[in-house]
């Protein structure tokens, strides 16, 4: 994953169709799914954070709509960072 600051701006703002000011985290992995990006505009400047496994993958959300956008609670993103593969999971109501 080689996109920096404006590359991952440009993801967000042409491909998703939205606003970097939304207050969301913007999460970005590479084609192996070892290496993730969060992107977040804390209101006064652009943070980028990345996580790189030294052994297997991130298992990512499988469902999402035509630009691949996947909306994740505060626990989904938790269990996706810590590797606990989301598919397995369930919300109870």
């Amino acid at each position: 994953m080689r996109k920096g600051f404006e590359g991952l701006l440009g993801l967000v703002k042409e491909r998703l169709g939205l606003s970097l000011l939304s207050g969301h985290l913007f999460l970005f992995a590479n084609a192996r799914r070892n290496r993730l990006k969060v992107l977040y505009w804390d209101g006064t400047g652009l943070w980028i954070c990345s996580k790189r496994l030294e052994r297997g993958r991130f298992s990512w959300p499988a469902e999402g709509d035509e630009h691949g956008k996947v909306q994740l609670s505060y626990e989904e993103l938790a269990l996706l960072v810590g590797r606990i593969e989301l598919g397995r999971t369930r919300r109870k109501n």
